[in-house]
């Protein structure tokens, strides 16, 4: 089963658009669940929070920032899901993205040795680069757009100028020009996660297993996104809760017209709460409210 036919099931089955992330930061944990303290936590993570997830997604900082233990634990955690609860599908957030064959080895390591449904992906070496990623067709290429962090306009925001009549396929143009509000750019500039998102949804989803990711700490961005991409692409969206992305303008700027097509990710406030169990339900209810 391809990653959004198992997205699909999974949303339906526990009506559900949240996605726990399993940031199992190792300096807040409790000793108590020892040497295998980050595997153990995410266990009881998984095990309080299934019947409320469409997803579960995987920062793999957390766990190679402490080296052979850290692995084993990412590992051990992928395997849980995998054995017990393989309906839910499994996000590995490692931005990777290189030349060549270090991608092969990335591609490897997350797919196979893993067994990950999806990961995240850098666009910056463009579609060339990245073509072993793009090139498995089962499973969800999610490439970073517009990031969530506060630093994030420094790069993603700068305007092409001209945009729209350098960079865009001239067949394309009138597609693309209708796309979006140009009202405040009479120059028809466009913004570089624009294009991103553009050339992601028009020229790199040939096997339709591309997502993006749109922090929701900018729905006005998400809302450009949404408008360029259509109504078929789903958007993973970090950014609501620990760094107080808005869940009702998220919602509204990028739900598609049937009430789906994100993937609302929650990570700290979730799984370091005094009842993951209850937070990740009572998420779920609000995001429903909206859908």
């Amino acid at each position: 089963m391809n990653f959004n036919k198992k997205l699909e099931k999974a949303i339906k089955k526990n009506n559900s658009l949240l996605c726990v992330g399993l940031d199992s930061d190792v300096d807040r944990l409790r000793e108590s669940f020892g040497e295998s303290r980050q595997f153990l936590f995410n266990k009881s993570i998984i095990e309080a929070t299934k019947t409320h997830v469409c997803s579960y997604k995987l920062n793999t900082a957390f766990y190679e920032a402490i080296g052979h233990s850290g692995i084993k634990a990412l590992k051990d955690t992928c395997d849980y899901l995998r054995e017990k609860h393989p309906e839910i599908p499994l996000i590995i957030d490692a931005k990777r993205g290189d030349i060549g064959n270090t991608n092969d080895g990335y591609v490897q390591f997350v797919f196979t040795y893993l067994g990950g449904d999806a990961v995240t992906i850098n666009p910056y070496f463009g579609e060339e680069a990245i073509r072993p990623f793009l090139n498995k067709k089962d499973k969800g290429i999610i490439v970073l757009c517009k990031t969530s962090n506060a630093g994030a306009g420094e790069i993603q925001d700068l305007v092409i100028s001209n945009g729209m009549r350098d960079l865009v396929p001239t067949l394309r143009r009138d597609a693309y020009n209708a796309s979006l509000d140009f009202s405040a750019s009479p120059r028809n500039d466009m913004k570089l996660y624009q294009y991103i998102a553009y050339q992601v949804s028009h020229e790199w989803n040939k096997n339709k297993n591309c997502l993006l990711v749109v922090g929701a700490m900018y729905p006005n961005e998400l809302k450009q996104v949404r408008k360029i991409v259509g109504q078929d692409m789903t958007l993973l969206i970090p950014g609501i809760g620990a760094q107080g992305g808005d869940l009702e303008a998220t919602l509204k700027a990028g739900l598609n017209s049937r009430g789906r097509g994100l993937i609302i990710n929650s990570s700290r406030n979730i799984v370091f709460a005094k009842n993951p169990r209850e937070e990740a339900k009572k998420l779920r209810v609000e995001i429903n409210k909206f859908c």
